[in-house]
């Protein structure tokens, strides 16, 4: 016969990895163990001494409740939900969390969520986004779940085109996305066009047929790469504000041209390709550096513009004033005249 000390001893890996899930439920629950009052332990597995010693240990000295029954635990659960969703039991809340988070592909291929994960469900999000490029008649709705920062390290749950999209320039077209998910997991995406009222949409599962431990990977991996990730996606979030400045400058150059002297005109034109040449190499510092000589240009060159203007506004407004003045001992004598003859 084997003792419990042999059996702790071969079955030591397997239980120590209950440690993370632990940990990994505090996290997503934003709870310390101070917070924590009681246990209650699910699974026939969780019977061994071994596993509940490591709950305490973790947690700490918490009373570790038995009221449960562990081998019947999932069971009874999933009758009580059951009841719920066929409506014979009303007294009852039962709350399901998506398991990843939700989101889309923009642009750089960069993941954006819109369900975090562990939203209760149902739940209902939207944003609005714009075109990447001018006169782009269609955009194309990449649906992930997953952790990675980029879209290409998450699992793909989808895809579908908006079409019909009218010219315009970038930036202006308005394309709100709404992700809705119901109490059984089913994730319901569209994409509107807010000018056309043009819309498309596509239904996905949630978990995608995702095993327990295949989440638990894919979490663990976003952590394992969280910095290479985080470094990854500051460098094309860089490019995007990079190439959005850019554009955004140029249509600012067109608004005051009446204001900007040629030579300023020039310089902030030569700063722009300086910029874009930089951009297209890697060099991250370089690309941060002409990014900023260039907003600091187009900022004094929007201030001397508005003061320009304002001192245009000034003169103009004491050429009234000073018309207001002559004219005004006779604006009186009409007044005053007037108020005579009504007497």
């Amino acid at each position: 016969c084997m003792t419990r000390t042999e059996f702790n001893k071969i079955t030591k890996n397997l239980v120590n990895r209950c440690i993370n899930p632990l940990k990994q439920v505090l996290e997503d629950a934003k709870l310390k163990v101070s917070e924590i009052n009681q246990v209650i332990l699910v699974g026939g597995s969780t019977r061994i001494p071994a596993v509940q010693e490591l709950v305490t240990q973790e947690l700490g000295n918490k009373k570790i409740n038995k009221s449960v029954n562990p081998d019947e635990a999932v069971a009874l659960g999933a009758a009580i939900q059951g009841g719920i969703l066929r409506g014979d039991v009303q007294d009852i809340v039962l709350s399901d969390v998506t398991p990843l988070s939700l989101g889309i592909e923009t642009l750089g291929g960069i993941f954006t969520k819109l369900i975090e994960r562990n939203t209760t469900i149902p739940a209902s999000k939207s944003q609005i986004f714009s075109t990447a490029i001018a006169n782009q008649s269609s955009v194309d709705i990449h649906v992930l779940q997953g952790e990675r920062a980029l879209a290409k390290d998450n699992q793909l749950l989808g895809s579908f085109q908006l079409t019909g999209i009218p010219p315009a320039p970038k930036g202006i077209p308005q394309i709100e996305v709404t992700f809705d998910i119901d109490v059984n997991g089913i994730v319901s995406v569209s994409a509107k066009d807010l000018g056309t009222n043009r819309k498309h949409s596509i239904t996905v599962s949630g978990g995608s047929g995702l095993s327990e431990e295949e989440i638990q990977r894919m979490v663990q991996d976003a952590e394992k790469n969280a910095e290479t990730d985080k470094i990854q996606k500051e460098r094309i979030v860089l490019r995007n504000d990079a190439d959005n400045f850019i554009f955004q400058t140029r249509q600012t150059l067109e608004s005051l041209k009446d204001s900007v002297e040629e030579q300023e005109k020039n310089d902030i034109e030569s700063k722009i390709k300086d910029l874009e040449e930089t951009l297209k190499g890697d060099d991250y510092d370089a690309i941060k550096e002409k990014l900023s000589i260039l907003e600091k240009a187009s900022q004094e060159i929007a201030v001397k513009a508005y003061q320009k203007a304002q001192q245009q506004n000034n003169k103009e407004n004491q050429g009234q004033n000073t018309t207001t003045s002559e004219e005004s001992p006779t604006e009186e004598k009409v007044v005053d005249a007037e108020f005579e003859d009504k007497k």
